[in-house]
């Protein structure tokens, strides 16, 4: 499996000197991961080096120690690709508190409502995002989350037609009250293609 290991951590005092750098470095990779769908959804595919990040991001924001450590791994390592799938985090993202929770009580199920889709030859076919288990994402008023982790499946079939430059990806959400699609451009669909394999 990939994941991240303790071994992984850097001692605190060295990731404070390098934070900068390392932050800098990984901005032009995330924004190759980013993708916007509709005025408020926005996706964020993670990968081991976003992940790792956001580790040392908790630990040096929270200043909780080695025993922390083991909390941010149990709760970071799930979004690791691993070799056959895409992991997303969606998020709502709305400034106005007012305006966020009049959309959000809109969006309930939302979580069921999200794909990407392969066009080409021969037509077109969705691979539905399934929503991590770890908590339900919308409550029983029908309100939903403004934060979502999905885990996109792919077959080998899958993963060799996302790569034919033939072909071409959608990012959407078809929920009633929330649809919306977006290309993922090449140069995404090359970044999200390294974590196959």
């Amino acid at each position: 499996m990939r994941r991240i290991d303790p071994a992984d951590i850097l001692p605190m005092e060295v990731y404070a000197r390098e934070r900068k750098e390392r932050r800098a470095a990984l901005i032009p990779v995330k924004k190759l991961r980013r993708i916007e769908v509709g005025p408020y959804a926005t996706f964020y595919f993670e990968s081991y080096a976003t992940m790792w990040l956001q580790v040392h991001e908790m630990l040096f924001i929270e200043k909780g120690g080695a025993e922390q450590i083991e909390g941010e791994l149990d709760a970071y390592n799930p979004l690791i690709p691993q070799g056959s799938e895409l992991i997303a985090t969606m998020m709502l993202e709305i400034d106005d508190p007012a305006r966020r929770d009049r959309v959000l009580k809109r969006l309930g199920g939302i979580e069921n409502h999200v794909f990407i889709e392969i066009q080409g030859p021969g037509g077109a076919y969705r691979i539905q995002g399934e929503p991590t288990d770890d908590a339900e994402r919308t409550t029983p008023d029908g309100k939903t989350s403004s934060v979502h982790f999905f885990h996109f499946r792919f077959s080998p079939d899958d993963i060799a037609a996302f790569a034919d430059p033939a072909r071409g990806e959608l990012l959407g959400i078809d929920h009633a009250n929330y649809g919306h699609m977006a290309v993922i451009s090449p140069d995404s669909r090359t970044a999200l293609g390294k974590d196959f394999g």
